[in-house]
């Protein structure tokens, strides 16, 4: 076995732990089951409201709406806020200093983000299924594998933005910088409510980041197709969701790996001791 190789399988092995540690360590727990009840609340208190000019449940509609705008919530701040507290305690440091110890890292980093976007998905979808099961997933089979597409080109396109973004942050505090643009993308991208109702101009600056378009592949996976309506044009225009997620996609691609590199090039022993240092006076 190889050197890479062996980074590589280390990564795959260290994403797997960090992924269940998320469900075993009793903070992380709470957190996600908070913030899963939080969601089902909202949808099951907008069963009864519908949807403009159609008879389907909004909360149903919501749904959808929901798995996109956390996927990218996550796949950015999930990404950054690893990178920063891993440059802070030094973690990053350890694994430049180790033979192939950003490949087995970043591997790792990317197995943990997946794995946790991925049961999040399902432990948010399953209890909206049972809960709307006349309305999402109209089409079986294939409507679940249409959405899962979808999230795998979801996660391809926010994930090495996240980490982009990561490498420019200082600390793992200003990655409240990171979060904020994120909610005010979350309230103009159609999540709680057809981005229809919104002024042409805000649709179109939505329309330029990926919340809108996930949100809205995963519409038209998990939707009936008379739900339609109350999107943009009456379409659930397939080609330019494709287009702009592998665009964010590339973008993301081409960035991650230059200010990755740059990011561990600079990280010293000295710069990990004054970060600490900085982080001891404010706890003081």
């Amino acid at each position: 076995m190889n050197a890479k190789t062996a980074a590589l399988r280390s990564g795959l092995l260290r994403g797997w732990i960090e992924f269940k540690q998320t469900w075993t360590n009793s903070e992380d727990l709470i957190g996600q089951v908070v913030f899963t009840l939080l969601l089902l609340g909202t949808v099951f208190f907008m069963r009864n409201a519908t949807l403009p000019g159609t008879t389907f449940s909004l909360g149903a509609a919501t749904v959808p709406g929901l798995l996109g705008a956390g996927i990218v919530f996550n796949g950015l701040t999930g990404a950054a806020g690893y990178l920063a507290m891993d440059r802070e305690d030094g973690t990053l440091l350890r694994a430049k200093a180790t033979p192939n110890g950003m490949l087995g890292y970043l591997t790792g980093k990317t197995v943990a983000v997946s794995l946790g976007q991925f049961s999040g998905v399902l432990v948010t979808l399953i209890p909206c299924v049972i809960l709307y099961r006349s309305t999402l997933a109209p089409d079986g089979v294939w409507s679940y594998l249409h959405l899962l597409g979808i999230l795998v080109i979801g996660l391809v396109a926010t994930m090495p933005i996240g980490a982009a973004l990561g490498s420019l942050t200082t600390s793992a505090r200003s990655t409240g910088l990171i979060v904020l643009p994120v909610l005010g993308l979350g309230a103009i991208s159609g999540i709680f409510y057809p981005i229809t109702a919104l002024p042409e101009w805000v649709q179109g600056i939505a329309q330029a980041f990926p919340m809108y378009w996930l949100g809205l592949g995963m519409r038209s996976a998990l939707l009936p197709d008379g739900a339609v309506v109350a999107e943009i044009a009456q379409s659930w225009r397939p080609l330019p969701t494709l287009a702009v997620l592998l665009a964010w996609s590339v973008i993301g691609l081409a960035l991650a790996p230059v200010l990755l590199r740059r990011m561990a090039r600079r990280e010293a022993g000295s710069s990990v001791a004054q970060r600490r240092e900085k982080a001891m006076q404010r706890v003081g």
